[in-house]
């Protein structure tokens, strides 16, 4: 089959192990240091190959299997950041060509012989502002509303860097990325997520316990 040259792409693979280094005077580990890497790659339980997490309480699981981030946000970025590398924000994968925000929990990706499902948007902690060398970074990326997407592994397989994506759009809609990524998701955005059962069970609590307040 023809690839389009505006199909969805995966631009880079990233992926990373643990390591420690020294921030504000404390070891601090971390895997946030992804680096690109060459050839087919296996996704398969809740990680890549050759990727893991450092602290399992609040990053991985099925839930945040796997992480993207657009080459469109990274352009964004630039103005204020400078150019930066794929895997800079700690992603698995470097998307060009879908709009991450509008993304919806319940879509489905298909690329190479994997199949993911967009889960949930980052919420960023200190390891960012670490990464970046700036201890406000994280509420400023919080504040742009470019939270990038978690995905789920729903068939294992393997992808590598040119992969297309093939996008198929939940059924029904699913609750917009940038929509409960807001400061402030509205009353009707929080009713959404509590009650759509693709919404991981944290973010349908904290909607609850919103709509109750």
């Amino acid at each position: 089959m023809e690839q389009r040259l505006d199909a969805p792409t995966i631009v880079s693979v990233n992926v990373a192990v643990p390591r420690t280094v020294q921030w504000q005077g404390r070891p601090v580990r971390s895997a946030i240091w992804k680096e690109p890497v060459d050839g087919p790659t296996a996704v398969a339980g809740v990680n890549l190959a050759g990727d893991d997490q450092a602290d399992r309480r609040v990053h991985g699981g099925p839930d945040k299997a796997v992480y993207a981030y657009a080459v469109e946000d990274y352009e964004w970025w630039a103005a204020t950041a400078g150019p930066l590398a794929p895997g800079t924000f700690g992603e698995n994968l470097t998307t060009r060509g879908i709009d991450l925000s509008a993304a919806q929990i319940g879509d489905r990706w298909s690329v190479g012989t994997v199949e993911l499902e967009v889960c949930q948007p980052r919420t960023p902690c200190f390891k960012l502002g670490m990464r970046m060398g700036d201890v406000d970074f994280p509420g400023r990326f919080a504040a742009a509303g470019r939270a990038g997407a978690y995905l789920r592994i729903l068939v294992p397989g393997e992808l590598c860097r040119g992969d297309v994506i093939h996008v198929r759009a939940a059924e029904p809609g699913g609750v917009p990325l940038g929509a409960l990524a807001a400061e402030r998701p509205t009353d009707d955005i929080l009713r959404q997520v509590a009650e759509d059962p693709r919404v991981p069970v944290g973010w349908r609590r904290s909607a609850a316990r919103a709509l109750a307040s």
